[in-house]
């Protein structure tokens, strides 16, 4: 007898759970319609504090990509890897393949379109390379080119890439897998 009993109390409770969560998908959903198709999401309200990676406000969201390989190459200096670290990497995502590599710069697979950019924001993570946000300050290639109307770029969700510990040979090198999803915004 009690099975029954606890299955309706679980069922109720999971009703409401259900509920509430069909209204904030309704809600949400509301708010992706009104954007319109491919837009971001309403902005945060001034009382939420601001990430350091935020793009500024009023910018849309050009396209959005995922590393399918990449690495970051570390040079041994003074006995250590703790320096600044190379990309090399290949992206795909909204706008065809991209070319993630040292400058740092990225370049269009699709029309040769290429950017390069100066990291503005950084939010550091535990055990992975930092979430950062680039400033472009360079832009190659044809003026309807994939990364044309680029300003921004955000480095999201992380994973890998980070320095090896302890001593190295210096002039040495060493380069580690790392994965992200790189934000354009103009």
């Amino acid at each position: 007898m009690r099975t029954p009993v606890r299955t309706a109390i679980l069922s109720g409770a999971a009703l409401t759970v259900v509920g509430a969560l069909t209204a904030v998908t309704f809600q949400a959903s509301a708010a992706e319609q009104s954007q319109g198709p491919g837009r971001p999401g309403p902005r945060p309200s001034a009382s939420t504090v601001a990430s350091p990676i935020d793009p500024p406000a009023g910018l849309r969201r050009i396209g959005t990509y995922k590393v399918v390989r990449g690495t970051q190459t570390y040079t041994c200096a003074n006995g250590s890897f703790a320096g600044a670290s190379v990309p090399e990497a290949q992206l795909a995502g909204t706008g065809g393949r991209l070319h993630h590599f040292k400058g740092p710069s990225w370049q269009s697979e699709r029309d040769d379109s290429l950017v390069t950019a100066a990291k503005v924001g950084e939010q550091t993570r535990a055990g992975t390379i930092p979430e950062l946000l680039l400033q472009i300050n360079s832009h190659s290639g044809p003026a309807d080119g994939v990364l044309a109307k680029a300003s921004y770029i955000q480095r999201l969700y992380t994973s890998g890439g980070v320095a090896p510990a302890g001593t190295c040979t210096d002039g040495s090198t060493t380069a580690v897998p790392y994965s992200a999803v790189y934000v354009f915004w103009g």
